[in-house]
């Protein structure tokens, strides 16, 4: 498609694929990651020119947008903006402090709002534009980690705000929310409990988790023409899991479904 697209955590589980699988359509794909060395290696192992690497810590709005401003001096500006950045710490209120809080909100919420306001003005200024965040089913409801579901959940509104105000542009802004998906950032669990994969399918109407293919696959419809009147769209892909609970439908109807 030859755009120039803005992908964040490019060296995760999700963020790597995504950054790949723009690349083959054609794209030239602007990778951030905080991790210098882990994003040096990566981009070497692609083997093209249609990358660049961004080694930017979102936290720093400054440096976010001065390393995007640079860039694309060099790409042109950016048509497609995937805030895929994120982290997860405390995994219960009881596990939680000023400080989990406070960090699993910056890195993914005001990370986020760094990543946008980055490309922002100069969407507006092209009128056209086309913003995908990574969500989470933890915004949508209660699945652990307070301080990050709190974010994720913002996030949904943040893009509805996004879809609303810069609509008039010709900019969209859409969100998609995983439920589990088999990354690297699971294993510390895998390695608590290997049945833990196992364990939660009883939970998923599919029987399955989404893959970061599958994320990649959504994300790139969204950001593509096919859904050019779509937008302030908070998109699942979780195998099922927010149309509802089998299980407790069975113990409240005593039948079996």
């Amino acid at each position: 498609m030859k755009r120039v697209v803005l992908v964040t955590g490019a060296c995760g589980g999700i963020g790597s694929v995504l950054t790949k699988r723009f690349i083959e359509a054609g794209d030239h794909v602007l990778a951030l990651d905080r991790k210098a060395d882990a994003l040096a290696a990566f981009v070497d192992s692609l083997g093209t020119t249609q990358v660049t690497p961004l080694a930017v810590d979102l936290g720093d709005a400054d440096a976010v947008r001065d390393a995007v401003t640079r860039a694309t001096a060099v790409t042109g500006p950016v048509d497609v903006a995937v805030a895929n950045a994120g982290s997860a710490t405390g995994p219960t209120l009881a596990k939680t402090d000023t400080q989990t809080w406070q960090r699993d909100v910056h890195s993914n919420l005001n990370g986020t709002y760094h990543t946008v306001e980055a490309v922002r003005e100069s969407m507006i200024e092209r009128q056209r534009g086309a913003i995908v965040l990574i969500g989470s089913v933890n915004g949508m409801a209660m699945l652990g980690h307070p301080a990050y579901s709190a974010a994720k959940a913002g996030l949904i509104s943040y893009t509805k705000a996004l879809a609303v105000e810069l609509g008039r542009y010709g900019i969209r802004a859409n969100i998609v929310c995983p439920g589990t998906v088999k990354t690297p950032a699971w294993q510390a669990r895998v390695d608590k409990n290997p049945q833990v994969f196992e364990n939660l399918k009883k939970w998923y109407p599919l029987g399955d988790f989404a893959t970061p293919d599958d994320i990649a696959n959504a994300v790139l419809f969204l950001a593509s023409p096919l859904a050019r009147v779509i937008t302030g769209v908070a998109l699942p892909v979780d195998g099922g899991l927010m149309a509802g609970n089998r299980l407790m439908a069975e113990e409240l109807t005593l039948e079996s479904l």
